[in-house]
């Protein structure tokens, strides 16, 4: 034995000092100040977890092996943070979340077919259940997350799957679901159990496929929340398999906390969490005008035209979207609001709950160009003041600048709260070219009479505006 083991009582008050630093980084991440501090609160955390664990009475004496897993893991997680790009944060979160699910579907096996600890009567079949919940929501996440990741990575189409009576086939799914788990905690026989476990295996994969194939693009913040809660659920109901009293309570704040921002997601887009797993947001239909309503024309413009736009304004608000983070433009802005700021020019970042690919996408962009914090609006804090607004530039934004989910009630997005830059004196869209957005909507802010579209790279183009400062 290479190390003193850490006695139960020892581990148990890391374990209160690990659950305290992780209420603390949910603390810090919910403020883009606090958020390095967060991150730091939860890093510690999760160090102190580890040594706890693995220095603990219940687990093994091959430290050698153990520490070798650790640094492997510990490697291709620092490769990651490395390697990845801001725009590709989605998927990589998506990704991750299926690994979390992974991991509570081979604790479940393994914890039913080699038991830490031997149960009978009540005890038995409430660990069964334990068991039984775990492994399907953690193949219902795993799946998920999969499908998540290739819808988010472009590998996978972002319109969501139609099956014929796709809610009777859900309901049918969940039924057998819970079938096969009377019969597993029913078996007389590891065998039996394992049978009707790896049925449930098989339609829990296709229910977490399907789950996630049949939403639509546009909902993609709220999936990759929802699954980040899914994760949480399934962390905690491994910590019930193994008695850990810190994946109970760290699962469970995970699961919370996903399934709050998931709901706050949801209002923010005017939608209910049924109606986003009943999919509908990115189908393909495209909104109609108005009757008797003209789209009228796009009326593009040069970078010159841009540029004179810009300097004959006194108040600019600039509304990121995912087209921004493609372009990796935020540096350029970044560079053009000091530019702006010598000129006495105001400038304000009006961010929409949902923009991006995942909750919060945009503001870390924007923290990672170090754009100041005092800049950077939510949208209802500026929807109200948009005639005071002489400029907005949207980048690569689309859906979340929609007029019709105001303005059309036949719209599939009709309801949903967007940011109201229509209502300024001008406002510039810069795209590369006339697509519609993730949820495939037409949108009329494009026509509208104090529109102009500035065609091209938004990174490549925004590099012509520094000229401003010669």
């Amino acid at each position: 034995m290479m190390f003193e083991i850490l006695s139960i009582e020892v581990v148990r008050a890391l374990y209160v000092i690990s659950a305290v630093l992780f209420i603390l980084t949910l603390g810090g991440l919910s403020n883009q100040e606090s958020s390095r501090k967060g991150n730091s609160y939860g890093i510690t955390a999760m160090s102190i977890a580890i040594l706890a664990t693995v220095f603990g009475p219940q687990v093994t004496d091959n430290y050698i092996t153990l520490l070798l897993l650790i640094l492997i893991g510990g490697s291709l997680g620092l490769l990651l943070a490395k390697k990845v790009q801001m725009t590709e944060m989605p998927e990589l979160v998506a990704i991750l979340h299926s690994l979390v699910g992974l991991a509570a579907v081979l604790v479940g096996i393994v914890n039913f077919l080699n038991p830490t600890q031997e149960y009978i009567g009540a005890e038995l079949t409430i660990h069964l259940i334990e068991i039984y919940l775990g492994i399907f929501i953690g193949m219902v996440t795993f799946a998920g997350s999969v499908i998540a990741f290739g819808k988010l990575s472009g590998k996978v189409s972002g319109n969501p799957l139609m099956l014929p009576a796709k809610h009777y086939l859900n309901l049918i799914m969940l039924i057998g679901i819970i079938y096969f788990g009377a019969v597993f905690v029913s078996a007389t026989s590891i065998d039996e159990g394992m049978i009707a476990l790896g049925i449930m295996l098989i339609i829990s994969l296709f229910f977490g496929i399907h789950l996630v194939a049949s939403i639509g693009g546009a909902d993609m913040p709220v999936v990759v929340s929802m699954l980040n809660s899914y994760s949480g659920w399934a962390a905690s109901a491994t910590g019930f398999m193994l008695s850990n009293d810190l994946l109970i309570v760290v699962g469970a704040l995970v699961g919370s906390s996903g399934a709050i921002l998931s709901y706050i997601m949801c209002r923010a887009m005017n939608r209910s969490f049924i109606s986003v797993i009943a999919g509908g947001f990115g189908t393909e239909t495209v909104s109609t005008p108005i009757e008797g309503q003209d789209q009228g024309e796009v009326q593009a413009i040069n970078i010159e035209e841009f540029k004179s736009m810009i300097t004959a304004s006194k108040k600019i608000a600039i509304i990121p979207g995912y087209g921004m983070a493609v372009a990796q433009a935020q540096f350029v802005v970044n560079e053009i609001i000091s530019i702006l700021k010598n000129k006495n020019i105001e400038v304000i970042f009006v961010i929409h709950p949902v923009a991006g690919r995942m909750p919060g996408h945009m503001n870390v962009l924007l923290a990672e160009a170090q754009i100041p914090y005092d800049i950077v609006y939510e949208m209802d804090e500026v929807n109200d003041d948009f005639d005071k607004i002489d400029l907005s530039i949207v980048i690569g934004a689309n859906d979340i600048v929609n007029p019709s989910a105001l303005e059309d009630p036949n719209s599939p997005i009709a309801g949903m709260p967007v940011i109201e830059c229509w209502r300024g004196t001008n406002t510039v869209v810069m795209k590369r070219g006339m697509s519609t957005g993730y949820a495939g909507v037409e949108n009329p802010l494009f026509f509208k009479d104090n529109t102009r579209m500035l065609f091209g790279d938004a990174k490549e183009s925004l590099s012509q505006v520094l000229t401003l400062n010669n």
